[in-house]
């Protein structure tokens, strides 16, 4: 978590999903939450399953209309944890219910652009203050930003 964000984070923040959404507005229809999008969720899922079941010394469950993989070593995924489909993958860490919250809505996202997600995720950048798919899934939820600070 970030303890105090820098100053202009949340303009920069504004600024990333208007952009974000722009570029959507050119990306063709049938590519977006379409039987081809789902298609690429189901590769993601499937993507998850197996390096999940490869790593995961934890609980393997359904929480929350996710498949939760628990204890994995850290290299295996980003941050806190990754959600790849339908699958959150993830250490040793309490899994909250504001984390899977914030996780669905990671799912929610690789059903609309499917196959393009990573591609799209990967030119949000790293930065979760000012990568879309981070700021709609809710700073708050995912250990961004303090409880209370986002305003969204």
């Amino acid at each position: 978590m970030i303890a105090t964000p820098p100053a202009g984070w949340r303009e920069r923040a504004d600024r990333a999903v208007a952009r974000g959404a722009r570029l959507d507005a050119i990306i063709p229809r049938m590519l977006l939450d379409s039987p081809l999008s789902l298609a690429g969720y189901a590769w993601g899922t499937a993507v998850g399953w197996v390096w999940g079941t490869l790593w995961s010394t934890g609980r393997i469950e359904r929480r929350a209309g996710l498949w939760v993989f628990s204890g994995m070593p850290a290299w295996t995924f980003g941050r806190g944890g990754v959600c790849v489909g339908g699958c959150y993958l993830t250490g040793s860490a309490p899994v909250t219910d504001a984390v899977l919250r914030h996780e669905a809505v990671h799912a929610r996202q690789w059903r609309r652009y499917g196959f393009l997600m990573p591609l799209l995720y990967l030119l949000a950048g790293r930065n979760p203050l000012t990568n879309r798919f981070e700021i709609l899934a809710g700073l708050e939820d995912g250990n961004y930003v303090p409880r209370g600070l986002s305003g969204r």
